[in-house]
């Protein structure tokens, strides 16, 4: 198998990123809600123990739809996609135990590490749209981080809302391939 065959399929399956980033920034939202009106300490575990559930809920939310929910036994990507999922949980722990030093400081951490983690995207599914994605979380976690640490949820925020528009764009994109 050819790679652009292989990272067709990729987009085909995953429907070009669209469900995974739609759980994603809903998750995001989510956490930056429990930020803004419970505490960061709680928003902490939210995004945490949330983001393990992001696959799991892909997956059933693929399944829903129907059609594959998984790439087939032996594909060439299926072992770059499992090697990809794990990064960001390991990232994490240092988030959080920067979050629980210093709880302004737990979203921008955060995204630096999830744009960091879509890096390899770009070549998974061949779309260079993930890397305007994975550059602005950066960029933003960079800023936030660095020189305007000004509260807890604004990374959140700004977080859940890009990667829901990133879904839109991304599933765009691979309508426009015709792979959906």
């Amino acid at each position: 198998m050819r790679i652009d065959e292989a990272q067709a399929d990729v987009r085909r399956v995953y429907r070009g990123g669209f469900v995974g980033q739609l759980v994603s920034g809903t998750l995001w939202l989510i956490a930056a809600a429990v930020a803004s009106w419970v505490s960061p300490g709680a928003s902490i575990t939210t995004l945490f123990l949330g983001g393990m559930l992001i696959f799991p809920l892909t997956t059933l939310a693929l399944r829903a739809a129907g059609g594959p929910a998984a790439l087939p036994k032996g594909h060439p990507m299926a072992a770059l996609a499992t090697q990809i999922a794990f990064t960001v949980p390991a990232g994490m722990l240092v988030a959080v135990v920067v979050g629980l030093t210093e709880p302004n400081l737990f979203f921008p951490a955060s995204m630096i590490i999830v744009g960091a983690h879509y890096l390899p995207f770009v070549f998974l599914y061949g779309m260079r749209l993930f890397a305007v994605l994975a550059g602005l979380l950066i960029l933003v976690g960079v800023l936030l981080l660095l020189w305007l640490p000004v509260g807890a949820p604004l990374g959140g925020w700004f977080t859940g809302a890009l990667l829901v528009l990133f879904a839109f764009l991304l599933r765009a994109s691979s309508e426009r391939r015709g792979h959906l």
